[in-house]
């Protein structure tokens, strides 16, 4: 029970940071949402920097379970299409997961005041995507799916402009399904530009 009940103001915790920003949520309304006076909340948790720190950790431990990491890396693709498939899954996972998108509007408020905010803000929005796509384009080039070039500066042309329509998606909700078709249709051209056309080995320059 104890358990469930700090699932629950993390939960609720998410939601009104994700709304407010950190300073625009207090204890008070965060117990009353859950029906709870605050010494139930502090029973759990010491503080609201306690709430907020537990709340990164869980959220860390949540997308790179299930979107992958440098550290937990999802399957090299196989081929070519495999590519795109692999792309167009992270991409609908991390637009319609509606945790996800509360992180991300968290990150977005708070890392100008918070280090670790800005700290995961860089991570999830550009470094952490280049890292992990250029462990995938590695596998890739090994493969004979991709031309020997710099990982690294592919992974960040692959990148770059996914991550951008993906905030796109958060501000304006609208366009999401235009944003997602935009993203498939430059990961096929990426392929394209620089996948091998037969699939065979190149030899490293």
């Amino acid at each position: 029970m104890a358990r469930d009940t700090k699932e629950r103001i993390l939960e609720a915790a998410l939601e009104m940071f994700s709304q407010n920003g950190y300073a625009g949520t207090n204890i008070r309304e965060l117990s009353a949402s859950l029906g709870l006076v605050k010494s139930g909340v502090y029973k759990h948790f010491e503080s609201k920097e306690a709430i907020w720190n537990a709340l990164l950790d869980k959220m860390i431990a949540y997308y790179a379970e299930r979107f992958g990491s440098a550290e937990h890396l999802p399957p090299v693709p196989d081929s070519q299409e495999a590519l795109v498939s692999l792309t167009m899954r992270m991409v609908n996972f991390t637009v319609h997961d509606e945790r996800i998108i509360m992180t991300r509007k968290v990150l977005t408020l708070e890392q100008f005041r918070d280090v670790r905010a800005r700290e995961l803000a860089t991570k999830h929005f550009l470094t952490g995507l280049a890292e992990m796509f250029t462990r995938i384009f590695t596998g890739m080039m090994d493969k004979g799916l991709l031309r020997w070039d710099d990982p690294k500066m592919l992974a960040f042309a692959y990148t770059a402009p996914i991550s951008a329509l993906i905030h796109l998606c958060d501000r304006e909700p609208e366009k999401t399904e235009e944003a997602i078709a935009q993203i498939e249709a430059f990961s096929r051209h990426f392929m394209k530009t620089y996948g091998t056309e037969n699939g065979t080995h190149e030899k490293r320059n």
